[in-house]
């Protein structure tokens, strides 16, 4: 079983934009609630602060999956190990459980920056290892690249976009889906079908799209800084969405909405 899809791995607190105090609020927030995954990246700029932020917690580390991501600035032969090395420090970590490419190379082939994680994984740097924004191509290539298991692809999923493309070749390669704007930054919350199937079970609309993610077998991962919110996106174990609900909010993908695109993120790749 991926480690991304372990029982209390599968609700993840993702820690983008955070800084400062609003981070080490939230963090501990989280921790208080429940959460044992964090997520972070190089390019977020907040992985000292995390690292320092998870330790005042005092979790014991075996509880805790924390989770970086390389950027493609640094996915040059010279650039990669040594920049896991410096998130590592600023984490105060002697090892990551999980370190994802958080883009696929913006020009060129894949295999050679998957080997170098791969690589990292041998060095001791990782438990696990996982990429973030590959389609669906990208997923079988990268399968095909390293002898190691991938334990994500980190991407955009929520109910107002159609993933079938992705979740069908997570189906065939044996990469689990996680997700970010598991709730589409808000947007979810112009469409009352969500709310409308919460009041069923005394769900708010958000933990209903939650648990639509969790239910189509993708793990999440949310951010707030309200504790309000921060203990209700944990607390969606309890209830099980229906055949017809899932299908109801299945139909919402037709939506078509897309956060991160080339748009937002130039050296994006062009997604399913």
């Amino acid at each position: 079983m991926s480690i991304y899809f372990e029982k209390t791995n599968q609700r993840g607190f993702g820690t983008f934009p955070l800084k400062g105090d609003d981070l080490r609020q939230a963090i501990r927030t989280a921790a208080e609630v429940g959460y044992r995954a964090f997520d972070t990246a190089q390019m977020y700029g907040n992985e000292a602060e995390t690292g320092e932020a998870l330790a005042a917690t005092g979790i014991p580390r075996e509880e805790l999956c924390i989770t970086t991501k390389v950027g493609v600035e640094n996915f040059g032969p010279d650039a990669f190990l040594p920049s896991v090395e410096e998130s590592l420090r600023r984490l105060k970590l002697d090892r990551v459980d999980v370190l994802l490419l958080h883009w696929p190379p913006a020009d060129g082939p894949i295999a050679p920056v998957l080997e170098r994680l791969e690589q990292a994984r041998e060095a001791g740097l990782a438990a696990h290892v996982g990429v973030s924004n590959f389609t669906a191509a990208m997923m079988r290539e990268a399968v095909r690249a390293v002898s190691c298991p991938l334990v994500t692809n980190q991407v955009e999923f929520h109910p107002l976009l159609d993933q079938g493309t992705l979740l069908a070749a997570a189906a065939e390669t044996g990469i689990p889906l996680s997700s970010y704007c598991s709730v589409a930054r808000g947007k979810v919350f112009g469409y009352p079908l969500f709310a409308e199937i919460g009041s069923a079970f005394g769900k708010s609309a958000a933990q209903v799209v939650l648990r639509w993610i969790l239910q189509k077998g993708v793990s999440i991962n949310t951010m707030s800084t309200k504790p309000a919110n921060i203990a209700a996106n944990f607390d969606v174990m309890d209830f099980t969405l229906s055949s017809v609900d899932m299908a109801r909010i299945d139909a919402m993908t037709a939506t078509g909405y897309r956060i991160v695109d080339r748009t937002l993120v130039p050296y994006a790749p062009v997604f399913d």
